[in-house]
């Protein structure tokens, strides 16, 4: 059984927002199942007076006052409250943090160090390949720091976030030899070339929405969502005079930062000149939750916890989506990539029959494309859609547009996953013992499906098309063989 976290709250107290976050899920794949976020600005001014203003102070306590309310209504016990540049850098800070204790929390202010680290193991959560370097753009720093082979390395903070940078041509000219200076002392801008940035945080994601709007993307999901270096200067260019279309749904609070956001960008893609800018929808909160974890939880694969999760928690008769994976593999020759998709499809595709029949392709592709999932890519959610529209009976993803965001080898491919699961799921009637008395396989140029002697009741007219049919997709004959 995947583990299940009770539900755990961070709080986390920076520069621009306070934001409450309950995760539940997976172990090793939270969950958000309450999220909410005020922006207090507290590192406004802080430049310049040293201090934290009264009035962001006033929002920021009211907001965890309320939180604090929230969290004992949710039976929340499991709570940690972090703050980072702005209550680290100003000389008001533990006053701050006395008022936060008389309200009811424990707030523990992040060194420039730890939320680099933090940062990076964020990214490695939900992108446990992640090779490159991190960047975490908050409202008073921007934190660096090198991740590769699961492992979190060179780190730095800069005083350069988006309340804190002076958008005049001046502040412009010292915010880039600041952010020369590091990348030099650091070594990181030496390490960045030619390997992906990992953008994390609220002001580059509304600079992503604005992209995704621009593009006409057709998957409206953030994390995962990756554009070209080159694609900074034209956001500085959109951010600068603001398109009513592409700001839509972007907080006037975000959006008043953009322009500082979309200028570090660009210097940032043309110091590192790295090879992508991928989003990550995790950050420190979320690696304080991975850095928490100890042995197997730690290493499980975050897409397949999840998955097993949501198929788990309502199964129709068994947990059938690994049966069912095991008993189709031995017909693909996959790769480690293509094969942990694979599987978590058919969990997917166990979860999907709790809903009416005439929508199971549609809570499936939904679950695929749409779902809260991390360890994934965007042309990994479209193969995943595309074998569960062929399991439940569909070819065809609901948007055509969705195709080019990965090979069209891979959409073949989880055509005929899908075609295998669909027969799979007929001949078992969703029950994975059942497929135990059965076994598919590949002999010369047909598809033979074996059935023991004693369960060939098993094999009737309908389980004999959709073999057919799997066969033909495959371009071979079928045959079914009792004994």
């Amino acid at each position: 059984m995947t583990p299940r976290r009770q539900p755990t709250a961070i709080i986390d107290i920076g520069s621009n927002s306070v934001r409450l976050v309950v995760y539940g899920g997976a172990t090793r794949a939270p969950s958000p199942i309450f999220n909410e976020k005020v922006l207090a600005g507290l590192g406004t001014g802080l430049g310049e007076t040293g201090k934290l203003a009264a009035e962001p102070q006033e929002v920021a306590l009211a907001a965890l006052a309320r939180f604090r309310l929230l969290l004992k209504y949710m039976s929340v016990g499991d709570t940690s409250v972090v703050a980072t540049a702005a209550v680290r850098d100003a000389a008001n800070g533990p006053a701050f943090v006395r008022a936060i204790k008389r309200i009811g929390f424990d707030c523990a202010v992040l060194s420039a160090k730890q939320e680099a680290r933090l940062a990076g193991q964020g990214v490695l959560s939900a992108i446990p390949a992640a090779d490159g370097i991190v960047g975490d753009l908050g409202g008073g720093s921007l934190e660096l720091v090198e991740v590769a082979g699961g492992a979190v390395g060179h780190a730095t903070s800069l005083p350069l976030g988006v309340l804190r940078v002076d958008q005049s041509a001046a502040g412009e000219r010292e915010a880039l030899a600041i952010l020369r200076a590091a990348l030099a002392d650091s070594g990181l801008g030496k390490s960045g070339r030619g390997r992906p940035l990992y953008m994390v945080g609220g002001s580059w994601r509304a600079l992503a929405k604005i992209d995704m709007l621009a593009r006409h993307y057709p998957l409206p999901i953030m994390h995962g969502y990756a554009m070209t270096p080159a694609r900074a200067a034209a956001l500085r260019h959109m951010v600068a005079a603001p398109d009513a279309t592409f700001t839509k749904g972007i907080a006037a609070a975000r959006l008043a930062t953009s322009p500082v956001a979309a200028m570090l960008l660009q210097h940032l893609a043309e110091e590192l000149r790295p090879s992508a800018l991928v989003i990550s929808s995790f950050g420190i909160r979320e690696g304080l939750l991975f850095d928490a974890l100890r042995g197997k939880a730690r290493g499980a694969d975050p897409l397949i916890a999840a998955a097993r999760d949501t198929a788990g928690t309502d199964p129709r008769f068994d947990r059938h989506g690994k049966a069912l994976d095991a008993w189709m593999g031995s017909m693909f020759d996959d790769g480690p990539d293509m094969r942990r998709l694979r599987l978590a499809a058919c969990l997917f595709a166990d979860a999907a029959w709790r809903v009416n029949a005439d929508q199971r392709c549609e809570r499936g592709v939904e679950m695929a494309l749409h779902g809260d999932w991390v360890g994934v890519d965007h042309g990994d959610r479209v193969v995943m859609a595309q074998a569960l529209s062929s399991t439940f009976g569909r070819n065809k993803l609901p948007d055509l547009a969705l195709a080019q965001l990965c090979p069209p080898q891979q959409l073949d491919r989880a055509r005929c996953w899908g075609m295998a699961m669909r027969l799979g799921q007929r001949l078992s009637g969703g029950v994975g013992a059942a497929l135990s008395a059965t076994s598919l396989g590949l002999v010369s140029d047909t598809v033979v499906l074996r059935v023991a002697r004693a369960k060939s009741a098993l094999v009737g007219a309908s389980v004999e098309r959709r073999l057919a049919r799997f066969a033909e997709a495959l371009g071979h004959q079928a045959a079914v063989t009792i004994g």
